[in-house]
């Protein structure tokens, strides 16, 4: 923008033509910032604010007369401050390379000042001391020409060959020297005890490796030892127990085959005990059987009617020897008869039923002869029902055809029992009825 001006960071905006508003300096001093400038009527300059350094090597003389060369560098710059500015450009600013010129000279006296007054032992040993003399003699001739020191460093001091820090330094290098070999001494008579303590130690674990290895052996030959007394005596054990275990065994075989003989002659007792019984049964049985028989073919329809119940009690004679036998002898038959007698009662019921149509047509002829032979005619279909209802109970047959034979005439039995029933019911409807007809 035409007119208006803004300065480096490292440098500082002089504006002359005017007077500075609230200071008394000549011009106007601009940092960090810009500003306008009326063209024609002001000026503007810039001077640097960076660091500078200037290189200082003097021929100085010491407290004792002995000459050295020293050289040193010098950090500064221009101060921050306006007065410093103000200083610095009314000095510089037209050659402002001549800041580090008369710098250098400015240290360079007060370098041969300081080192006047100090020793070579107490320049070589205490440079810090002989910078800060040096900082501090030059800081009020600096602040007046707007400069300030940032740091200044000693490079090198030299006796220019007299040998005289050398001197000053041979003391301490022989006794530096003489230090290292008596610690090269000290360390070598260490090494050698190190050595010769290893050696012993090495020694040592020697022996003490032989009397353990020994020791080991030791243990080792006592632990077979006891291993193989041990196997021994476990043998013997072993053996003992065997043959206690053979003994044991033959102990309890005899027993068990003791055992089954009494069991086998026990079952070979019970057996020939069924058997028995059974034949006993069975004679008893076809012995009444045939004399009911018999009984039945002399007397007629009537008279075989009344066999057939002497057959009928002969066989629940039988069936309770059987139902006494087959309870030692099964325990699950008991079911089976149960059932047995619901299809009895069954039959029982459709037998009262028939008796009951009988008697109605009996009742209406008034012939008793006619109602035997309707009753004796009934019987074949009173017990082919009992059949049918035997059909579906289930019954299971424990001796074969003698049971299948004890069944049907079980089923004989119980239509005679029927037959005989009715029997006595129409008798005693046809007493009823001619007592009725007597009143």
């Amino acid at each position: 923008m035409f007119g208006y001006h803004v300065p480096a960071p490292d440098e500082a905006m002089l504006i002359s033509g005017g007077r500075a508003k609230g200071t008394d300096a000549p011009f106007r001093v601009v940092t960090g910032r810009g500003g306008f400038v009326t063209p024609v009527l002001r000026k503007v300059r810039f001077i640097t604010l960076s660091m500078s350094e200037a290189e200082v090597e003097e021929n100085c003389v010491t407290k004792q007369g002995i000459a050295l060369k020293v050289k040193a560098v010098i950090a500064f710059k221009v101060g921050n401050d306006t007065e410093s500015i103000v200083n610095a450009a009314q000095r510089f600013l037209s050659d402002q390379s001549q800041m580090s010129v008369l710098t250098g000279r400015i240290f360079s006296g007060h370098l041969r000042s300081i080192i006047g007054s100090m020793t070579v032992e107490e320049i070589v040993t205490e440079r810090q001391k002989l910078a800060s003399e040096v900082l501090d003699g030059s800081k009020e001739e600096m602040a007046k020409i707007g400069l300030t020191v940032d740091a200044l460093q000693i490079q090198s001091i030299d006796d220019m060959g007299l040998g005289y820090i050398a001197a000053m330094a041979a003391p301490h290098n022989a006794a530096i020297q003489r230090a290292a070999k008596v610690a090269l001494s000290q360390a070598d008579q260490a090494a050698a005890e190190a050595q010769q303590a290893s050696l012993r130690a090495q020694a040592e674990y020697a022996r003490q490796t032989e009397v353990v290895q020994a020791q080991y052996a030791a243990d080792v030959e006592a632990a077979k030892s006891a291993a193989a007394a041990t196997a021994a005596a476990a043998a013997q054990e072993s053996a003992r127990n065997q043959a206690n275990y053979e003994a044991e065994t033959a102990v309890t075989r005899s027993k068990a085959a003791q055992v089954a003989a009494e069991a086998q002659q026990e079952s070979d007792r019970n057996q020939a005990d069924f058997a028995r019984q059974t034949a006993v049964a069975k004679a008893t049985f076809a012995a009444e059987t045939q004399a009911a028989q018999a009984k039945a073919d002399q007397s007629g329809p009537l008279a075989h009617a009344i066999a057939q119940q002497q057959v009928i009690d002969a066989q629940t004679a039988l069936a309770q020897q059987q139902a006494e036998l087959a309870r030692q002898t099964l325990v699950s038959t008991v079911v089976r008869p149960a059932e047995a007698d619901a299809e009895r009662v069954k039959i029982l019921a459709a037998a009262d039923a028939e008796r009951t149509k009988i008697l109605a047509e009996a009742a209406q002829s008034h012939n008793r002869v006619a109602l035997d032979q309707q009753l004796i005619a009934q019987l074949p279909l009173i017990v082919e029902k009992a059949a049918m209802g035997l059909a579906g109970s289930h019954l299971t047959v424990l001796n074969g055809s003698d049971g299948v034979n004890e069944i049907v005439s079980s089923m004989v039995g119980q239509g005679l029992a029927i037959l005989d029933s009715i029997k006595k019911g129409v008798g005693g409807s046809a007493n009823s009825k001619s007592t009725e007809l007597d009143r």
